[in-house]
């Protein structure tokens, strides 16, 4: 059953625009493998896809229209029009396809409630075309599949690790097809749910928030022996400024009177964040998100003091 209602589009902002299906599937070219012509599996056929098996997993409950974002144009040009200064070019005659696209599915009927937020199922994935090599013959395509939940407060999405998030190469739409329906069975949103709410139950002081930061943005220029034996730091050097400005100014996920913030409100802190990344690290970063707050979730809750916290 579909929804005539769109997925929220503001999953991931920065670096990209919103783009309608039908404008991605009737205005852009397929790019194609370039040694022997076969085509790609283009981002209509993706987004489709997935919503067919998505439709046919929760067999009964309504999908929402999937919200589509795009960044990285690839512009062309027919042959006819070789040669032709750009601005005398009519529209017949250009080309375009996008190099990267993400895009959400949400199913609005399936809720849960975490810390006082509405949390519903979103299906989703990831294309980019620069993780290919077009220019040799058509082999495995790479596509980037993930079920999780959409905080309805604030759009962030909650990426979870364990068999929710993964890459599939396929070479035909029924591999694809095929892969997605593996990670939906194998997904166990009742446990995401259960990690999610958990975090609330563990609180950083302000000494322990600021000195997280500090060693986040120390992590991102450790020598290579040192970062190995670390919990990854998933979030870049200007993300970590946004989520020291949201602990004073974000609505919802602020610090508290005394300073001190829950790791629910700081994972939320960081997904928030996470929304400026590029579509091709968007998801990457968005589960090493949920990754690195269990990580100190469970330091905190053996008592122990990681690097990041103080040893």
């Amino acid at each position: 059953m579909i929804d005539e209602n769109m997925s929220t589009d503001q999953f991931i902002e920065a670096n990209t625009v919103t783009i309608m299906q039908n404008q991605l599937k009737t205005g852009c070219i397929i790019p194609v493998f370039s040694k022997d012509n076969e085509s790609t599996i283009s981002h209509t056929e993706f987004i489709e896809t997935t919503h067919e098996v998505v439709s046919q997993f929760f067999t009964g409950e309504p999908l929402l229209k999937p919200s589509i974002r795009v960044s990285h144009p690839i512009k062309g040009r027919i042959p006819e029009a070789m040669g032709k200064p750009a601005k005398e070019l009519r529209e017949a005659e250009k080309t375009l396809y996008y190099e990267r696209m993400a895009f959400v599915i949400e199913l609005p009927n399936i809720t849960y409630e975490v810390s006082g937020n509405s949390l519903s199922l979103t299906v989703g994935g990831v294309r980019a075309y620069n993780h290919e090599n077009l220019y040799n013959r058509k082999s495995e395509e790479r596509f980037k599949v993930f079920a999780g939940f959409k905080n309805r407060v604030c759009t962030n999405l909650c990426i979870f690790t364990d068999g929710a998030y993964q890459e599939i190469k396929a070479r035909s739409i029924h591999e694809l097809a095929m892969g997605i329906y593996k990670l939906l069975s194998e997904f166990e949103p009742s446990r995401q749910i259960r990690l999610l709410k958990s975090f609330g139950n563990y609180e950083l002081t302000e000494s322990h928030f600021a000195q997280l930061l500090g060693k986040a943005r120390m992590y991102q220029h450790l020598p290579a022996q040192y970062k190995k034996n670390l919990q990854p730091f998933p979030l870049s050097d200007t993300q970590v400024g946004m989520v020291a400005r949201e602990y004073y100014m974000d609505n919802s996920f602020s610090r508290n009177p005394n300073g001190s913030i829950d790791l629910w409100k700081l994972y939320n802190l960081f997904t928030g964040a996470n929304k400026s990344s590029y579509i091709d690290t968007f998801l990457d970063r968005g589960a090493g998100c949920f990754s690195f707050t269990q990580f100190l979730a469970e330091q905190l809750e053996a008592g122990s003091q990681s690097w990041y916290l103080g040893n």
